[in-house]
């Protein structure tokens, strides 16, 4: 018998060619993480509890934020934050939506590379009349962006 689909998470894996150190100011430095993932953060940090937000570039749609409340950092293993996926319609009211949990987890890998984990989980509380596009949109879009902070990290 086939195993269902999972549709309330994402799971993706890579090993990244740069020491742990590196890789973790990439993704717990707020304009950094800026950087490869496309969004203005400028100016701003991340500390549980905080909320950031900036202008998303290079994605096809224009006016869209990145807009997320940290909710974890454990220095070098993890981190972590909630966000609405996918909020790409202005007419679109997302805070009264629950938002999904996006956490990063960092594992040394060999040869001084780092195995990088992204899990976004909770897509089973999104609006079921946005719940599959989200989805698919953002299952896309972790596979871009893994290569964006792999190629950023070993540079």
């Amino acid at each position: 018998m086939e195993k269902p689909a999972a549709t309330d998470r994402i799971e993706r894996h890579i090993v990244i060619q740069a020491p742990r150190d590196r890789v973790w100011r990439a993704l717990s430095n707020a304009e950094e993480f800026g950087q490869w993932f496309g969004t203005d953060l400028k100016g701003q940090t991340f500390a549980p509890g905080q909320r950031v937000r900036g202008l998303v570039s290079g994605c096809g749609h224009d006016n869209v934020w990145f807009d997320a409340v940290v909710d974890r950092i454990e220095p070098q293993n993890l981190f972590s934050y909630r966000w609405h996926p996918a909020p790409i319609d202005p007419a679109v009211d997302y805070d009264q939506e629950e938002p999904t949990l996006v956490t990063f987890t960092l594992k040394d890998a060999p040869g001084q590379g780092t195995l990088l984990t992204v899990v976004e989980s909770g897509f089973d509380k999104v609006p079921p009349q946005r719940r599959l596009e989200a989805f698919r949109m953002n299952d896309g879009g972790w596979a871009a962006q893994l290569k964006n902070i792999a190629r950023h990290a070993s540079q």
